[in-house]
């Protein structure tokens, strides 16, 4: 299984998604948290409460992924490991990571934007296992099953509590939810998730992140690599004592020139040191 076949089967999966979750009228079939003697109390629509559920809920969808298409799926073993799945073709062992990230919509076309994982660390250090399932070098692909949903205006008060017989009554905190399976590299923006933090951020527009048509997305994965892998938030660059190179793609473009000019200025240079490394190994190797 090839990177895109992985992608083009995880997208037709993920349509059926939504009605796995949602009442026919839109709304989300979990109402609360029950106790022993049968008392409900409601969910806050506090973002990660809502993400943690949809990923219990979507678990046994991603269990009949796996036996439909000759996947083993691998969980992550400690918290805050990426990623949050990991598939393995058990044909040809490639292994492909799946973070679940969820976002509500703060108007008609866009999203309050979501973090796609570290631009540090195990990103950096390709052949690490540290904060990571496997190395991150060794996935054939990253991506990232969206999960986009509307806040609900009419909610219950979180201080009371219900019984079975109330469930009717008891409203969803969230509704209207849209799936989505795009590679990690084409949702990504150009700046960090939120403030100084040292997680890439989503672009923000719904049209965008469901059909993978970020900045990067024309650019390339490598493109996408080497943004990130340099990129330094301001307090990186103040640690280091150094001017930050580039804080988004316009300003990474002129950077990269800068270094292209300079190279090409001194090709003849470059040549000449290439040749006389290459005759001091010869000598060294005798």
């Amino acid at each position: 299984m090839t990177s895109e076949e992985f992608l083009r089967e995880l997208q037709a999966h993920a349509e059926s998604f939504a009605k796995a979750v949602a009442t026919d009228e839109g709304e989300w079939i979990i109402k609360g948290f029950i106790d022993v003697y049968r008392r409900i109390y409601t969910i806050s629509v506090d973002t990660k409460i809502v993400s943690k559920v949809l990923e219990l809920l979507l678990f046994p969808m991603f269990v009949e992924f796996e036996k439909k298409h000759g996947l083993k799926i691998e969980l992550c073993p400690q918290q805050n490991f990426y990623p949050d799945l990991t598939f393995v073709h058990e044909q040809t062992g490639r292994k492909f990571a799946v973070d679940i990230k969820s976002t509500y919509r703060s108007s008609d076309t866009e999203v309050n934007g979501m973090t796609l994982g570290a631009f540090t660390g195990y990103f950096r250090k390709r052949e690490s296992n540290k904060n990571t399932h496997y190395p991150y070098s060794q996935y054939a692909g990253h991506f990232v099953l969206g999960v986009i949903y509307s806040k609900c205006d009419d909610v219950a008060d979180e201080r009371k509590q219900f019984t079975l017989d109330d469930l009717p009554k008891i409203p969803s905190v969230v509704k209207e939810f849209r799936f989505f399976a795009q590679p990690k590299y084409r949702i990504a923006s150009s700046r960090p998730g939120s403030g100084n933090t040292k997680n890439i951020g989503s672009v923000v527009r719904i049209d965008q992140l469901v059909n993978g048509a970020g900045p990067f997305a024309s650019l390339g994965e490598e493109v996408y690599d080497d943004y990130w892998m340099f990129y330094l938030t301001k307090d990186m660059a103040q640690t280091l004592s150094v001017t930050r190179p580039y804080t988004n793609l316009k300003t990474f473009l002129k950077y990269k020139e800068r270094g292209v000019d300079t190279l090409r200025a001194h090709q003849k240079e470059i040549a000449k040191l290439e040749e006389d490394e290459a005759g001091k190994a010869e000598e060294e190797s005798e």
